[in-house]
């Protein structure tokens, strides 16, 4: 007799690779509490809220946490607009090399950060383009516009065709057909993209450290408190910081995703 329930060494299995995963962000927020600044001891000696008070006062914590909101924010922009209009070609036309736009545009997420960043720090390098806040916003926004695109294209693909031909039989414009027929059904799709496209932009190190000068992002501040810590619970503080803004939108994407396999006109 078939069953749909799983056998119990794979459920093990998975909590295990779960516990692996996750472990080790549950002990950077306890050592946030921790009243030691120079060891790692477990158990800790005691804990204490006053990293928190803290980190609040650090002027450059503010400064690294400001610049990496303004570089994801206008990153997630350029990705919502740039994505969905490739998602909307290579989704509703048919012409020569659609498969190869599809390719690149997927490509800078598919290779290696390193690449990526190298290849953006040798084009800046060779246009005499000088480093600065916008050589962060292009370099995020290359791998952001995956995000959206991949989202935005599973949606076109689900929203009948039919919907658009009708709006046009009923007089409406492209302008309205978009607005009425067409954004509504991408929406759900459009928001939660660009809330993964924010996380990933926000905690990005690898293309951040080719793009950004003598600038520092947050995750870029926390890297070089690691190599060089004045006060270890204070980057435990932002990284716990760092974790829950990261979590909180892909969390939200999940639930805005969730149930929206069926679109309006799907299959007709």
């Amino acid at each position: 007799m078939s069953t749909d329930r799983a056998p119990l060494w794979l459920k093990l299995a998975a909590a295990g690779g779960l516990a692996f995963m996750h472990l080790p962000i549950l002990l950077i927020f306890v050592y946030a509490f921790t009243t030691e600044d120079k060891s790692y001891q477990w158990p800790p000696p005691g804990l204490t809220l006053k990293w928190f008070a803290v980190t609040w006062n650090r002027p450059d914590v503010w400064e690294a946490l400001g610049l990496s909101l303004r570089v994801a924010a206008i990153s997630t922009a350029i990705a919502l607009v740039l994505g969905t209009l490739c998602a909307a070609a290579v989704s509703r036309a048919r012409f020569f090399g659609r498969e190869a736009v599809s390719l690149l545009v997927i490509l800078p997420i598919a290779l290696p950060g390193i690449i990526t960043g190298i290849s953006l720090r040798s084009a800046f390098n060779i246009m005499d383009i000088p480093f600065s806040f916008w050589t962060i916003v292009l370099g995020h926004a290359t791998f952001c516009v995956v995000v959206v695109y991949n989202n935005a294209v599973a949606r076109f693909r689900r929203t009948s065709g039919s919907l658009i031909e009708a709006s046009m039989d009923l007089g409406a414009n492209s302008f309205q057909t978009f607005q009425h027929v067409i954004l509504p059904n991408i929406a759900t799709a459009l928001l939660a993209g660009g809330m993964l496209a924010f996380a990933l932009s926000f905690d990005e190190v690898i293309v951040t450290t080719f793009t950004a000068g003598q600038q520092q992002t947050l995750p870029i501040w926390m890297l070089e408190e690691l190599v060089r810590p004045r006060q270890r619970p204070v980057t435990n503080v932002v990284a716990m910081v760092v974790v829950l803004v990261t979590f909180l939108p892909i969390l939200g994407a999940y639930y805005l995703t969730r149930g929206t396999e069926t679109v309006a006109g799907q299959g007709k």
